[in-house]
């Protein structure tokens, strides 16, 4: 189940949501205002080293490879 993130469009609340249905109603917990806005909201994930990465940035440092086996960079 996805967690969104909201903007509230009448008291600038932002907020994050899980919601079970994407079509849900969703309401500010501040104001309790419907008018709100689902934001973009950015993603990371997990290594088995432990690190934890933005999606869509590159692990090496000396190219822009997602990988640095595919180049031999010094990567982190």
């Amino acid at each position: 189940m996805p967690i969104y993130e909201f903007l509230c469009k009448s008291c600038d609340h932002k907020f994050e949501k899980l919601l079970i249905r994407r079509d849900a109603e969703v309401h500010c917990p501040d104001c309790n205002a419907a008018d709100v806005q689902r934001l973009m909201s950015a993603c990371s994930f997990g290594s088995s080293d432990g690190s934890v990465q933005a999606a869509g940035t590159s692990s090496c440092s000396s190219c822009s490879a997602t990988s640095c086996s595919s180049c031999g960079g010094g990567g982190n």
